[in-house]
């Protein structure tokens, strides 16, 4: 067995498409870490309910049914433009109102933080964003199953795996500490890593600037032999790949 994360428009309802989709996991036997996208937030309520009832109707490889709410909310290109953390705290909120109603089961992951920006004109800084979110609907991180990040090896993708620091694949050592020593989270939150890797220099032209796939090749195995499947606190490591 293994976790995939999956992009799942909230408006998409095509159930033949779906249905294959499910059908293939189990027989693949692949958990499923569905990753919403594609929301309209002046109709997040509506879109929010149908999505929870249309993946609900389907059967899961397993009783749990890993949801992630969007991806990179402070990023201002994932969120329409311009990121907004008392609005993304709202419509988590909701999210995970409705769909727990829908199903018990549903297990609630944020959508992972663009961590290794510190914030500038194109993004929040993912602290004050959680933050600031907190300050708007107090608690929310406590109604969260788990914690999604994205702990990639920067700079350029080209870190070194022993790096520490929230500019490293061990960057979601920083996200529990802050929930924990700033925002007061008591809740013990396994992680998923949705997105992580290294840049490697071959494909259809070769980047000099990034790592060699030999390199690339031999820190995935120091990763996860030595940092990620020695953490108790990880709970799946699922590795960007276009």
């Amino acid at each position: 067995w293994g976790y995939v994360l999956i992009p799942y428009s909230v408006k998409d309802y095509n159930r033949d498409k779906w249905g294959r989709v499910f059908d293939q996991l189990i027989a693949k036997r692949l958990i499923p870490v569905i990753q919403l996208w594609n929301l309209d937030v002046n109709n997040y309520k509506k879109e929010t309910k149908e999505a929870a009832e249309f993946l609900n109707s389907f059967i899961w490889p397993i009783r749990y049914r890993y949801i992630s709410v969007y991806n990179e909310p402070n990023d201002d290109k994932f969120w329409f433009g311009k990121s907004n953390p008392e609005e993304y705290a709202e419509i988590l909120d909701y999210t995970i109102k409705v769909f727990k109603e829908t199903n018990s089961d549903f297990y609630i992951l944020n959508g992972a933080f663009n961590v290794s920006s510190s914030g500038n004109e194109d993004n929040t800084d993912s602290f004050e964003f959680m933050r600031r979110m907190n300050e708007k609907v107090p608690g929310i991180f406590e109604k969260l199953d788990g914690w999604a990040s994205h702990p990639y090896p920067q700079p350029n993708f080209a870190g070194s795996p022993y790096n520490t620091g929230r500019m490293s694949i061990r960057a979601y050592e920083d996200e529990l500490n802050f929930l924990k020593n700033d925002l007061g989270v008591n809740k013990d939150l396994p992680v998923f890593i949705t997105e992580t890797g290294w840049a490697h220099a071959e494909g259809e032209n070769y980047n000099s600037s990034f790592l060699s796939d030999e390199t690339v090749a031999k820190y995935f195995k120091i990763a996860y032999e030595e940092i990620w499947l020695k953490d108790d606190r990880v709970r799946a490591i699922m590795p960007f790949t276009v």
